[in-house]
């Protein structure tokens, strides 16, 4: 359980305002933290790390204190049992693969861990490359793996799919997932991508200008809690003319006929999709 009880003053997207954290994290649960820019969402995670420092408050991880701003207790990022992901992977461009994650292994850990780390993100094969002959989702694939090196109990990701395409987005996801089932994580993540977000997530974190304003299930969060409806896809409106409108959810393109419902639907606009809105075709 991660207990989490802190506040700091900050600029926010409002200016100056108080972050002001009082959640509780299950173990080896995937918790979403989702906001609108300025929130305060990058900063949690940061402080979670140690990279920031709260005014006051506190904050346990499986009942050790990492911090305590009345005992003046304060772990080094390097004293809390996490990994990190960044938007930016932050990857050393001079290092191989191979290098990456062995500058990050502890100094006397069995090698063995990192090519079992690289066989479940899929690089055993690019083990010799540098950062720089590595696609986009390469890298991120790399940045995953080399935070999980020292086999932490929490995993912390920044945004860590936003800069990728969406093809590549859905296998990271799926990296994702199977990382944190097998490894038994305590992952939070900062995303603003609703389909990704009730992919992954048991549970979200919704901040606004520094307060909690839910901490629910997504479905509670985005108010998807219909069961008449049977099966929901959540996905992102790509391509409207006067017919029809094209949605991209979980990695498939969907075509749905213009109706007085979707009239007010552009591109870019959030959607869910019900299995009452869809018909079945015989292909085989």
């Amino acid at each position: 359980m991660i207990s989490i009880n802190i506040q700091k003053q900050l600029h926010m997207a409002q200016g100056m305002g108080m972050l002001n954290i009082n959640v509780q994290i299950s173990s080896k649960s995937f918790t979403a933290v989702y906001g609108p820019s300025g929130a305060g969402k990058t900063s949690l995670l940061r402080m979670i790390a140690g990279l920031m420092q709260p005014q006051q408050g506190s904050i346990e991880v499986d009942g050790v204190t990492w911090f305590n701003s009345v005992t003046k207790i304060n772990h080094t990022p390097q004293n809390r049992d996490i990994g990190f992901v960044f938007q930016d992977n932050a990857l050393f461009p001079n290092m191989t693969v191979e290098e990456n994650l062995l500058y990050a292994l502890p100094k006397y850990a069995d090698k063995s861990r990192i090519y079992r780390l690289l066989d479940m993100v899929g690089l055993q094969s690019l083990v010799r490359q540098r950062p720089e002959f590595l696609s986009g989702g390469q890298k991120q694939r790399v940045a995953l793996a080399r935070a999980l090196v020292r086999q932490p109990k929490v995993l912390l990701l920044d945004e860590p799919l936003s800069a990728v395409d969406d093809l590549t987005r859905v296998s990271l996801q799926n990296n994702l997932q199977q990382l944190h089932h097998e490894l038994g994580l305590t992952t939070i993540m900062v995303s603003h991508n609703v389909p990704e977000i009730f992919k992954l997530a048991d549970n979200v974190i919704h901040l606004d200008n520094g307060l909690v304003k839910q901490n629910e299930t997504p479905a509670r969060v985005f108010n998807i809690l219909n069961a008449q409806h049977g099966l929901t896809l959540l996905g992102e409106v790509v391509q409207v003319n006067n017919s029809e409108i094209f949605i991209l959810a979980d990695g498939n393109i969907i075509k749905v006929k213009q109706a007085l419902q979707t009239a007010h639907l552009s591109i870019g606009s959030k959607v869910s999709i019900h299995a009452a809105d869809l018909s079945l075709k015989k292909l085989s």
